[in-house]
């Protein structure tokens, strides 16, 4: 047994208080993720667990990366064929959260996952390198494949047939956009007494705030 016991941190590091607390979580989200973004220390700021409940009736997390985000909600890109993707049509309902250590912080968004519109997706897929857009042609993300070779020469394939060619987005590849129900900002305190703020959309659009003890 692989005893983790003693593994201990003291977290001393920020506060969040309702006296600095904006009307609305996306304002604080943005404030936070520019805040670690200028502290350093975490590679990729934008990377987050999304968690799905699966068809076999299983809760699923990977990690994605976050492309935009506005007050509607929390945009990332995948394949719709994908686990994740079936996943989504089945059940809209899931959970991003965002965990940055360097400043001892937690975001955790729960909300429904949309499609976002084509030419969005259009925009985006565009602007992404050419590798990256045969990637997303090569892959049959989730699918069984009997080796990598298969998947290298199906991208060898696509460079070829697309050499000094426009490259399409694939119809089964695009955005989501999360809009959030709830968001909760996790801050680490010393003692483990840490600061959890709950914000909760209304029915007249306006954010509920409360704190959670720890």
């Amino acid at each position: 047994m692989e005893d983790l016991s003693n593994y201990r941190k003291s977290y001393e590091k920020s506060e969040l208080l309702e006296t600095n607390l904006p009307e609305d979580p996306i304002t604080l989200f943005k404030q936070w993720f520019h805040e670690v973004e200028d502290f350093g220390g975490v590679d990729e700021v934008n990377a987050m667990t999304v968690a799905t409940i699966g068809l076999d009736g299983f809760p699923k997390a990977r990690v994605v990366l976050l492309k935009q985000f506005t007050y509607e909600g929390f945009i990332f890109y995948t394949n719709y064929n994908s686990e994740k993707g079936k996943a989504i049509a089945n059940n809209p309902n899931v959970c991003l959260s965002f965990f940055w250590h360097s400043i001892e912080r937690q975001v955790i968004i729960k909300g429904v996952a949309k499609k976002i519109a084509e030419n969005l997706s259009d925009g985006y897929f565009e602007s992404r390198p050419d590798g990256s857009k045969l990637g997303a042609m090569a892959s049959n993300q989730s699918e069984v494949v009997s080796s990598r070779v298969i998947l290298e020469e199906k991208l060898k394939q696509l460079e070829s047939d697309f050499e000094g060619k426009e490259i399409p987005r694939p119809k089964h590849w695009g955005g989501y956009i999360v809009e959030p129900q709830e968001i909760e900002f996790w801050q680490g305190r010393p003692n483990r007494l840490h600061d959890r703020i709950r914000f909760q959309l209304q029915g007249d659009f306006s954010w509920k705030k409360e704190r959670l003890e720890p």
